[in-house]
């Protein structure tokens, strides 16, 4: 699919979205995947949570312009994703179903264009619900919206838009979401100080209730093979994570949380780890 137009609408503000969210968590998490020459990935993962621990099985098959996902947790649920990419240039189409509930059933419609991108889901039940998005512009400039209706209310239940610049070193973002009651904006910049690192700037707004909050956060490329990020709020929440690849594809991933504000609160941490044989 091209890429190089606007994007979708979930891809403004993303870059920033991942420096200050991604691989943060504080569970504890254990992975093996491998893959073989016919197309073939196996996925296995086991999660401690507050507790609980839980796990899945999944297994991925590739020919083609086609994917198959099935993917089985100790819930005794199953999810089955069937993807098809460029049958219609730019077009891709997802069918997705979590049993043994057969009101899950969704597929999905994204379509890439050098100046638009378009995705629609409904659900495959009585009431469904509707979701659509659009983004217009350039890979430099893009303003989207998204919706969702359903049906069952007869009634929006969700519109959101935004809007992106994108710079050779850096890129801004802003998104009104929650029937315009909340805003948020984002400002990324690359350094070269940081070896390939990033600073990143965001400013939540809620308009119901003036609260505000602010969030800076780094990235910073300590060799080829490990990555540091750090992120702080006017919260006083201070977040740390350190990824290193063991070997090709296999990752180790550390993380921590600490309210500075809250110097009883003991801090919280968590670690995945990703192996591929």
């Amino acid at each position: 699919m091209s890429s190089k137009g606007p994007g979708l609408f979930s891809d403004i503000g993303k870059k920033a979205r991942d420096i200050l969210t991604k691989d943060y968590n504080s569970d504890q998490r254990f992975t093996i995947s491998s893959s073989t020459n016919s197309g073939l990935d196996l996925n296995s993962s086991l999660v401690k949570s507050r507790g609980l621990s839980s796990g899945d099985v999944a297994a991925q098959f590739k020919h083609k312009n086609k994917t198959v996902h099935f993917k089985v947790n100790t819930e005794s649920s199953v999810l089955t994703t069937f993807t098809v990419t460029d049958v219609v240039p730019s077009l891709k189409t997802v069918a997705s179903i979590r049993l043994p509930d057969y009101n899950s059933g969704k597929i999905e419609v994204q379509y890439l264009h050098d100046h638009a991108g378009f995705t629609t889901s409904v659900d495959l039940n009585r009431t469904p619900i509707i979701d659509f998005s659009a983004t217009i512009g350039t890979a430099g400039v893009a303003f989207g919206a998204e919706t969702s209706y359903s049906t069952s209310v007869g009634n929006f239940t969700k519109y959101n838009a935004g809007l992106c610049l994108k710079l050779p070193r850096s890129n801004a973002s802003v998104i009104l979401a929650d029937k315009g009651d909340s805003m948020k904006v984002s400002y990324l910049r690359d350094l070269e100080r940081l070896n390939g690192g990033a600073f990143v700037g965001e400013i939540s707004r809620r308009l119901s209730t003036n609260e505000n909050t602010l969030t800076v956060g780094c990235s910073y490329v300590v060799d080829p093979q490990t990555i540091v990020k750090a992120k702080l709020n006017n919260h006083g929440n201070l977040g740390a994570l350190l990824q290193h690849e063991l070997t090709h594809r296999s990752f180790l991933t550390i993380s921590g949380a600490f309210e500075t504000k809250e110097l009883e609160n003991s801090p919280k941490f968590g670690f995945s780890l990703l192996l591929k044989p």
